[in-house]
């Protein structure tokens, strides 16, 4: 005779739930209860070829469950990969902040080479909105990374509005086009340039830089 752990696993919910009612309206013990239940749903094929069918069906979808996880994490190994900088890539980051805003801007900017040495920008960049900020910290981070001449530089930064207007994700915002078109004489000047949107919890050290820039008077860098 099965085990109540074998019919438990065999049953489905409804049957399982069936069951409990068979078991508290017939004053019977719940596993003589669950069994009737599956007797009932085997029909002519018996209680045992039910049982049989049922552990077919948890080993295929245990294997349909273990390829999907396998597609998942296969798929992001890929991403990441696509992700990661090449290891002759110069990275940078930039951010910047109006307080309020518009008000006083701060920008900051990190760049980093393949051997790890930094480049750090912190300054007061006058007054404007947030997304004046942002291109400006942009800007400032070009023009660094101009005098280094890397042949190949990946930037993020976590304004949408500036990394989807220099990429013509978006159609040109009017009110940025000095900016922008500031950026693209730098950018006209670098080798190959990648910019690339992040969440801002990935943003922290160039937020840091921002922060302590807004904080210094007018034309200072730190």
């Amino acid at each position: 005779m099965p085990e109540f752990e074998e019919l438990i696993a065999a049953a489905h919910h409804s049957e399982r739930v069936r069951a409990r009612r068979l078991a508290r309206h017939g004053a019977m013990p719940e596993r003589d209860a669950l069994r009737q239940t599956l007797e009932q749903a085997a029909g002519t094929q018996g209680l045992a070829g039910l049982l049989r069918e049922r552990a077919q069906e948890r080993l295929a979808e245990a294997g349909r469950r273990a390829a999907q996880t396998a597609r998942k994490a296969e798929a992001l190994a890929r991403k990441r990969a696509g992700n990661a900088a090449p290891a002759t890539a110069w990275q940078a980051w930039f951010d910047g902040s109006a307080q309020p805003n518009p008000g006083r801007i701060g920008i900051g900017g990190l760049l980093t080479s393949p051997a790890g040495r930094r480049i750090e920008i912190s300054r007061r960049a006058g007054h404007g909105s947030s997304s004046e900020a942002e291109y400006s910290a942009l800007i400032a981070l070009l023009e660094a990374a101009v005098r280094e001449r890397p042949a190949e530089l990946l930037v993020y930064g976590d304004s949408r509005v500036v990394i989807d207007d220099v990429n013509r994700v978006t159609a040109p915002a009017a009110s940025l086009a000095p900016q922008r078109a500031r950026a693209d004489a730098l950018l006209a000047r670098l080798g190959q340039v990648t910019l690339r949107w992040i969440p801002r919890h990935r943003n922290a050290e160039a937020d840091r830089l921002s922060q302590q820039g807004a904080a210094l008077p007018d034309g200072s860098d730190a």
